[in-house]
């Protein structure tokens, strides 16, 4: 034993800094953990993941069985098969209005490495990235891996999480290279509407050197109205690199699919970076893709009914709960309660709750509910608690987290 810990040890101390300076994804931790718990027989119910609970259309699963029987079993081109990438740009015209040349999309292997094709190619060391707190998770870590450094501009629930020019302004400097944002948001499910992205527009005209990657993953879980992207503002589109992909809207997280859609030098650069990494994407995968682009909006707009009953039935649930303040997501499948009322407090066993990463350890391990601390979102004063979930499971879970609050002293 002694043996072995000191050789783990020794790879430990001969491991880049780079990877050493890289936190484990919050989301993937708290579902491991969650899972663990669930191993050794507790009914654990999972509100951790960004994951839909809906089956992959089926039209779409076809489309694969079909492409497996045709033998598309060979390597693809870097960006993704041609077919594939202009039916993304037919979509992004037919549904955004946004015109794309095919060689102007990068299939990737998620809109995760969609997202570290782009900020590798645009960050140098030292460059500095604001990104609106809260944020997905993998935002700051992947600008870490860049070398470059994060600056933050805080938002609350009193401002639906959304910043202003204003806000944008001051923190813009000399070293500013890149703003990165999403909308529909998460972890917070605010989304920016037309006049707040014109406001924010007319700011970056005045900064013609900073581009902007705009995260629209759930770009079609919004109950508000119709999406809206910066990238149709003429004077910034040439700046902005678009971030979606099939996992949300598709129900198809495992498949691994994602897209940016870019200026071609920008396309070109993200071609080039991930022919040194990945390649193509899965061919079976893109074939799928090309149905899904074709297939219509059907199985999603029934998806995102769903959805919103399940987000008025959960804030109806969290407004009950005393001492959580919550706010009303206008799209994506999250709540982000502000939590911060029961720090200080003492559970059950005699422990003191002194952060929201404590509070969903209790959640888990005392409430069996599995939710993730806001500390990996940039605030540390709430959690995000999905409701990608059945309605029984949803209401099961927020009885249980009332129940496990309402023990803290």
């Amino acid at each position: 034993m002694a043996c072995h810990v000191s050789i783990f040890a020794l790879i430990m101390s001969t491991l880049s800094n780079r990877i050493e300076n890289l936190s484990e994804s919050a989301t993937i931790k708290m579902a491991k953990m969650g899972r663990e718990l669930a191993a050794k027989g507790v009914d654990v119910i999972s509100l951790s993941l960004g994951e839909t609970d809906f089956f992959t259309p089926d039209f779409v699963k076809e489309a694969a069985k079909q492409a497996i029987d045709q033998n598309y079993s060979y390597y693809t081109p870097v960006p993704g098969y041609p077919e594939l990438r202009k039916a993304i740009a037919a979509k992004l015209k037919r549904e955004n209005n946004l015109d794309y040349d095919f060689d102007q999309i990068v299939v990737s292997t998620g809109a995760k490495q969609s997202l570290a094709n782009a900020i590798l190619c645009l960050v140098n060391p030292g460059d500095e990235v604001i990104i609106p707190t809260p944020y997905w998770v993998s935002y700051s870590e992947l600008v870490k891996l860049a070398e470059g450094e994060s600056v933050f501009i805080n938002t609350s629930l009193e401002s639906d999480f959304k910043i202003t020019a204003e806000e944008l302004e001051a923190a813009i400097t000399p070293k500013t290279k890149l703003f990165m944002f999403s909308s529909p948001n998460n972890p917070t499910g605010s989304v920016y509407t037309r006049e707040e992205l014109a406001s924010l527009v007319k700011v970056f005209e005045k900064h013609p050197d900073i581009y902007i990657i705009s995260d629209e993953i759930y770009e079609h879980i919004n109950f508000l109205n119709d999406h809206e992207s910066i990238a149709q503002f003429p004077s910034v589109k040439d700046r902005v690199i678009i971030i979606n992909g099939l996992s949300k809207a598709y129900a198809m997280t495992g498949w691994r699919i994602g897209y940016s859609a870019s200026s071609k030098a920008i396309a070109s650069a993200c071609d080039k970076l991930q022919s040194q990494i990945t390649s193509g994407t899965c061919s079976i995968t893109q074939r799928a893709g090309i149905a899904a682009y074709e297939g219509g909006l059907e199985t999603i707009n029934e998806m995102k009914t769903v959805f919103k009953e399940r987000r008025d039935l959960v804030f109806g649930l969290l407004k009950e709960i005393p001492g959580l303040k919550v706010n009303l997501p206008g799209g994506a499948f999250y709540f982000f309660p502000e939590v911060s009322s029961f720090f200080g407090k003492t559970t059950p066993a005699g422990e003191v709750i002194k952060n929201a990463e404590d509070l969903s350890l209790y959640l888990l391990n005392t409430g069996h509910v599995a939710t993730v601390s806001g500390d990996s979102f940039g605030d540390p004063n709430s959690i995000r608690i999905s409701y990608a979930a059945a309605n029984v499971k949803l209401i099961e879970a927020m009885k249980r987290i009332k129940d496990a609050l309402g023990a803290l002293k």
